[in-house]
């Protein structure tokens, strides 16, 4: 049979020396086989990653935080980075599993250490063990009769007894190759569980196959064709193993009472602290007839007929919600002849949304002119909680989810007089006037305003992210410039500081060779051989340009001259340095030698010869004319100091919000913490660089308040934490 050439290369090492390996030793019918699951096997393999992508991305889409959600993404990455060699290493140990067969002691083996249950493990490998038991216990209660047969027609081909659990095609060892081939993914455990299920979905549901065509193949080879043959499986049962994968999302479905006795739970937790605020939403004229409380239905009819009166943002402060309700109930009081009421339980959620949009509109972490757009939302935020109580308690639902996304977008907002103007504004001034025309009843609208906005902020995160890459790598850029600027106003000074030497020479080292260091340092290191070349290099010259007693100064110079030279031309022609100034500069050190030659042979020394000597008596410090001021500060700090303690804990990603002066304030996000010069750098939400700060000038503006802190926690879980514990206070104080 022709091998699959896209399986026999990954083990071309044993099957090109086959003569001199035990694989020579297995029958032909044996390679048939191998080759023959082993094709299967990369086919499954293939289609559990091109799947991979979409369950982790969905995964992400559901995290509770950006923790977890980046634990998504980055188990992504890590899985298309290491796809192939874990394809490549299954499949040698598939191979490497069919060598051993021809292994006198393979029945000793012992079984893999990832399904001794009895043994001492720490929490992920005993989750991780207990999943593959499961799946192994799986695939034998369903496909045992199938596995048996083959592992029965495998002993009599090898003329010694095998058990199941050394078959190269059990499921106890296609689990083992798959835990070794992924042992380098740096995920966490509950990526691998997520993995491992789609190793189940995708390869051991069609185990069933595998075995069925394994044993065909030695059937038709006369290896034991007398065995009763294993049952096929239904195509109903393919259908449910196909799905299997999925049956947590289908229990929680079906297991709906759980669910909705955990929503009553939570929203009577509520109306208990909501207890001392009932009977603010009540007709204002006594009514002599029987109070009778309005249906559900009636009030979302009212709340349609208020959603249609929204004012627009510049007049939203003298919109009153619960105040323009209670009108309404009178009119529809005095008009009925008897006092309508809300009832009890929609009153505690008018009460509740009421509550929390206060706390919304006053948070400080919000621009002040987004407050208005946001606002505007509260009644159909109000009529979606009150069809579906779930709101206040599942992090994940549609309409919560769209006003956190909301605003996060926004927190990076900067005020501005045509914000009217801008995108985001723009989206969600759109997004909140659909709500008000189209929501009726239906949530649905809620699932497809978030995906579409999520679609908008992911396009501007991904400009934004580019742009801060960008920033992050000039800064970067500049501060390693800026080390190696310092490492050579170092050897600089430390060899010309004090001496007293030809003006030219100073100026040249000072202008052009202290580029050539420049340049590598930033190329090479200041450790490295080129370094250290180049430094030698300025050495001798500048010892090259001064008289010295020594009696054999003269040869020393002689021989030195020529290397110093060529070292002078190669180090300026690397750095590009201008060709005339090169040409001027080696004609006046040439005169210099000379009149060095010819002083060494005169005993008085004749004053007119001598050359322009300069004194270096200033540090040398090296600018560029593009750099900017430097900022400074002869404030020093206890190391314990709060303000510094502060800054220590803000990372990457953090927003904050500077006071320029009296009416202006500028939001940014820290982008960078460039360690090498302690520069914190700060960009809009653009992604563009905005300010930089030192540790210590930034832990003053925070000891002044000019600058503050964002909370960029999510802001309706923030809201109604702050309600819950303002309700708290006001039910202990009563």
């Amino acid at each position: 049979m022709h091998n699959d050439g896209n399986v026999v290369p990954l083990h071309k090492a044993s099957t090109d020396q086959a003569t001199h390996s035990p694989l020579a030793r297995l029958p032909v019918i044996l390679l048939q086989v191998r080759d023959k699951v082993a094709q299967q096997l990369r086919q499954g393999l293939q289609e559990l990653f091109d799947n991979a992508d979409d369950t982790l991305f969905e995964m992400a889409d559901r995290a509770r935080n950006d923790v977890e959600q980046n634990i998504f993404f980055e188990a992504m990455r890590d899985l298309r980075l290491k796809r192939k060699s874990i394809e490549r290493v299954f499949l040698e140990q598939f191979f490497e599993a069919f060598v051993s067969l021809t292994q006198y002691d393979v029945t000793q083996a012992a079984l893999p250490q990832a399904f001794d249950a009895s043994a001492p493990q720490p929490n992920d490998d005993l989750e991780r063990n207990v999943a593959v038991d499961a799946m192994v216990s799986k695939v034998l209660s369903r496909d045992g009769f199938a596995l048996g047969q083959l592992t029965a027609r495998l002993s009599a081909l090898l003329g010694r007894e095998l058990v199941d659990q050394h078959n190269p095609v059990g499921p106890a060892l296609l689990c083992e190759y798959f835990l070794q081939a992924g042992r380098n993914l740096g995920v966490e455990i509950k990526v691998k569980l997520i993995i491992l299920k789609l190793f189940e979905r995708y390869v051991l549901s069609d185990a069933d196959q595998l075995y069925a065509e394994a044993n065909q193949l030695l059937i038709a080879s006369g290896v034991l064709p007398d065995l009763k043959p294993a049952p096929a499986r239904r195509a109903s049962d393919h259908a449910a193993a196909s799905v299997r994968a999925e049956t947590t999302e289908a229990d929680t479905r079906a297991n709906g009472v759980q669910i909705d006795d955990n929503v009553q739970e939570v929203f009577a937790a509520l109306q208990e602290l909501l207890l001392h605020v009932r009977g603010s939403v009540a007709p204002t004229l006594e009514i002599s007839a029987q109070t009778q409380p309005i249906s559900t239905r009636d009030l979302m009819r009212l709340l349609s007929h208020l959603q249609q009166y929204v004012p627009a943002p510049q007049a939203q402060d003298d919109f009153d919600l619960r105040n323009q309700l209670e009108q309404l109930l009178t009119r529809v009081s005095v008009k009925s002849g008897k006092s309508r009421v809300v009832g009890v339980a929609d009153e505690d959620v008018i009460n509740l949304i009421a509550m929390l949009f206060e706390c919304i509109l006053d948070d400080r972490n919000l621009p002040d002119s987004l407050k208005a757009l946001i606002g505007r939302l509260q009644i159909p935020m109000l009529k979606v909680a009150v069809l579906d109580k779930s709101f206040f308690s599942r992090s994940t639902h549609p309409a919560r989810r769209l006003l956190n996304e909301i605003a996060t977008a926004a927190m990076g907002w900067g005020e501005c007089d045509d914000h009217e103007r801008d995108s985001l504004y723009l989206r969600i001034e759109q997004v909140v006037q659909r709500l008000l025309n189209d929501f009726v009843d239906d949530p649905a609208i809620f699932s497809e305003l978030l995906a579409d906005f999520l679609a908008f902020t992911s396009d501007e995160r991904r400009r934004s992210d580019l742009l801060e890459q960008r920033t992050r790598d000039a800064e970067e850029g500049r501060a390693r410039t800026e080390l190696a600027r310092q490492r050579v106003e170092q050897v600089l000074n430390q060899a010309l500081l004090g001496k007293l030497l030809p003006q030219g020479v100073v100026v040249f080292v000072q202008d052009a060779w202290s580029k050539v260091l420049l340049l590598t340092c930033l190329k090479h290191g200041d450790q490295s051989a080129e370094w250290h070349a180049d430094v030698q290099t300025m050495e001798q010259l500048i010892w090259s340009v001064q008289r010295h007693d020594e009696p054999d100064a003269s040869l020393r110079l002689l021989a030195l001259v020529p290397g110093l030279l060529k070292s002078l031309r190669d180090g300026l022609s690397s750095s590009a340095f201008d060709p005339f100034a090169t040409s001027e500069f080696f004609s006046e050190l040439e005169a210099l030698h000379v009149q060095l030659f010819e002083r060494a042979g005169q005993k008085n020394e004749q004053p007119g010869d001598a050359p322009m000597m300069v004194e270096v008596l200033e540090e040398i410090i090296l600018r560029t004319a593009d750099e900017g001021p430097v900022e400074t500060t002869s404030v020093r700090l206890p190391a314990d100091e709060a303000c510094l303690l502060q800054v220590d804990q803000l990372r990457p990603g953090c927003w904050v919000e500077f006071q320029e002066d009296e009416e202006n304030t500028l939001r940014c996000k820290l982008a960078a913490i460039i360690e090498a010069t302690g520069k914190y750098i700060f960009v809009d939400r653009t992604g563009m660089k905005v300010l930089e700060r030192s540790r210590t000038g930034l832990a003053l503006e925070l000891r002044s308040g000019a600058v503050r802190t964002l909370d960029n926690t999510l802001l309706f879980d923030r809201a109604l934490e702050s309600v819950i514990d303002n309700l708290r206070r006001l039910n202990h104080g009563k």
